[in-house]
């Protein structure tokens, strides 16, 4: 089967209806669940069956790396401590980012690599998943004519980037100057007092950069790749590792031709000699009705700084996130990175420089930091983390463990590509070229067949090709169209979809990861009971 999904597909595995509950569908070629990871997991145990691939750690580059391998026809197992999209990639900006700022800092390459991956994103592979989103700049009184000038030119330059990566006008519209009112019109909660106007600009947005690391692991799966959650890797070497199955505490052995370790800001603990300077970048979750439920984002200018901004960015969930920060940490690295009030506020701080809106600590409904997993160059580990390069590397060990680290995640295709390349040609493997760039994810399609879908708005953009399907889950059994928190849009039918195909296991996976309710304690509260009572159900079949 295809991996992905067309419309007539989706309803071929809709649901039929009982009493008590939905009668499980066939599950889909790229469907990932509980009973597919036990299976495979016992076909790997103590060497049973020897990959092409061992992939370490199930981020975007992680699930990126088995996909490219398994579609090019190697055998692959991909093996995460913990869930699909754990560590940094669920922290991130949710933007796809066309590399502006790689270009004012003179990192050419970087730059054109990420304008290349964004539409490759936006055009071919996650149309569904990836959109064009304004940005607006306000000019204020903080702003000067100068600062304006020379933001203006870095739009048109970002502009130029496109068209050298071959994005169409109609993906991303051209930037261009806003009168104050117009400005106003984007964003609500600017102060109009001293606003001179605004310059707009379009880079693209993700519904959610755990859902693309969902689609990406999933479209892995659809290729034969066996994607392991809860699988810690014990000890790790050119030929395979040792793991531990963290459900069962069971140890065994899985046999490689070819490790791959992206294990992110924990790859220097797998292998000797990777040495990390992580970075931590902050956001705050607010609601969005009070800053006016803006339809752009915003780009407010750091005081005292030429290039960096703060960044508030309408998720279109009612929540509107304000980031981010870019501050070295030192010593061991946390499972769930902690935001300290610090870095809250600072973000409140530069938001108040621009906002009519009194934003202060107790509107922050959450927050949340990500590390980024930055590459040391420097002799002596100094200077500011803002200043290291973000192309990514690719390093093998001498007994043969590729190990890719930096970048970011716009650019984890490229990543991933790179990192198989070097195991490929490092173990001799017999393997095509890379076929990504074009390889649609689970839920892609063109925007007029999505257009067309028998869906909701909002489940076509998370879902794709796959959101009739999700909605006839909650035609067949009412109970499931409800929300699982109130005023929050997600129900509990795609929590039921989230177990049945995208490898949910525990509460945590559907709350913080398959949707993002967690990330406001309030909201994770309320909707716990409601976790618990469809993996019940799940369950019971």
């Amino acid at each position: 089967m295809s991996p992905t999904s067309s419309p007539a597909d989706s309803a071929a595995h809709a649901p039929t209806t009982r009493t008590a509950r939905t009668t499980p569908p066939a599950p889909l070629a790229s469907s990932l669940s509980a009973v597919r990871r036990a299976r495979e997991l016992a076909e790997l145990a103590d060497g049973g069956v020897t990959v092409d691939v061992l992939v370490v750690g199930l981020g975007a580059t992680g699930a990126g790396a088995a996909l490219d391998a398994a579609s090019r026809g190697l055998s692959v197992a991909a093996v995460d401590a913990h869930d699909l999209a754990f560590g940094t990639s669920r922290w991130s900006s949710k933007l796809i980012h066309g590399g502006l700022r790689y270009l004012a800092s003179g990192q050419l390459d970087v730059a054109h690599e990420s304008a290349v991956e964004r539409g490759v994103l936006m055009e071919r592979t996650a149309p569904h998943l990836v959109r064009a989103q304004p940005f607006v700049l306000p000019l204020t009184p903080l702003v000067s004519r100068g600062q304006a000038a020379l933001a203006w030119t870095g739009f048109r330059a970002g502009d130029a980037l496109r068209l050298a990566a071959r994005t169409s006008r109609a993906t991303l519209p051209a930037p261009r100057r806003l009168s104050a009112v117009e400005t106003r019109h984007f964003a609500p909660a600017l102060r109009p007092s001293g606003l001179r106007g605004g310059l707009l600009s379009w880079d693209g947005q993700l519904t959610d950069d755990a859902r693309l690391v969902t689609a990406i692991a999933r479209t892995a799966a659809a290729h034969g790749a066996r994607i392991l959650t809860r699988v810690r890797v014990v000890a790790l070497t050119g030929s395979g590792a040792l793991i531990r199955d963290e459900l069962t505490g069971a140890e065994t052995e899985i046999r490689a031709r070819a490790v791959i370790n992206a294990a992110g800001v924990w790859a220097g603990g797998l292998v000797d000699g990777i040495r990390l300077r992580p970075s931590r970048g902050t956001h705050l979750v607010l609601r969005a009705e009070p800053l006016g439920d803006p339809p752009a984002g915003l780009h407010i200018p750091i005081p005292g700084e030429s290039n960096r901004f703060v960044l508030v960015l309408p998720q279109g969930d009612g929540r509107v996130y304000v980031g981010l920060t870019d501050e070295p940490v030192d010593g061991d690295i946390p499972d769930v990175p902690e935001v300290p009030e610090t870095d809250i506020g600072f973000l409140l701080d530069v938001l108040g420089t621009a906002l009519d809106t009194t934003v202060g600590r107790e509107d922050v409904v959450g927050a949340f930091a990500g590390l980024r997993p930055l590459l040391d160059t420097t002799a002596d580990g100094a200077g500011h983390t803002s200043d290291i390069s973000r192309k990514h590397a690719v390093l093998t060990s001498g007994d043969g463990v590729v190990t890719v680290v930096g970048g970011k995640l716009t650019t984890y295709r490229r990543m991933a590509q790179d990192a198989v390349d070097a195991a490929v040609s490092a173990r001799g493997l017999t393997a095509g070229p890379s076929r990504t760039t074009s390889l649609p994810l689970v839920g892609a399609a063109p925007a007029a067949e999505l257009t067309d879908l028998a869906a909701p708005r909002r489940l076509v953009r998370r879902y794709g090709t796959e959101a009739p399907a999700v909605h006839a889950l909650g035609a067949a059994e009412p109970a499931l169209r409800e929300p699982v928190v109130p005023g929050h849009p997600v129900t509990r039918a795609e929590l039921l979809w989230a177990v049945r195909h995208e490898g949910a296991l525990d509460a945590a996976d559907l709350l913080d990861r398959r949707t993002r309710i967690g990330l406001v304690p309030a909201d994770r509260a309320e909707a716990a009971k409601a976790a618990e009572e469809v993996l019940a159900s799940a369950a019971e079949g």
